[in-house]
């Protein structure tokens, strides 16, 4: 199975989830350290439309600015324009396989996409 995984190593949920899915040997893993490539607005979007949430539900609050740019009340595609800009706003993991995405918080959650 082919797995993509969205990673901040600096996240611990991002560590434990990718941990997860390293120690499954059928895994053909891509980890993409998205603060350093970070996904378009086009990709946010189909991925957020698979995993069956909002960008607002993908959107970072703590720790960011987010709020004071009024985002979480923002329309999808404000949202998703500056999650493309600024990517610390993208909230983390998500996961991507044949299965689905998630949104990895907690880690377990990518367990019903493998």
């Amino acid at each position: 199975m082919k797995a993509t995984i969205w990673h901040n190593p600096k996240c611990g949920t991002s560590r434990k989830t990718l941990a997860i899915l390293e120690n499954l040997s059928d895994i053909d893993l891509t980890v993409v350290e998205y603060l350093k490539d970070p996904p378009s607005a086009e990709t946010l979007a189909r991925l957020y439309r698979a995993a069956g949430i909002t960008p607002q539900a993908g959107l970072r609050l703590r720790g960011t600015d987010a709020a004071e740019r009024g985002l979480p009340d923002a329309d999808d595609s404000a949202v998703l324009a500056a999650m493309a800009v600024d990517p610390i706003l993208i909230e983390r993991p998500l996961v991507e396989t044949e299965k689905g995405v998630r949104l990895c918080r907690p880690q377990d959650v990518v367990l019903e996409i493998l």
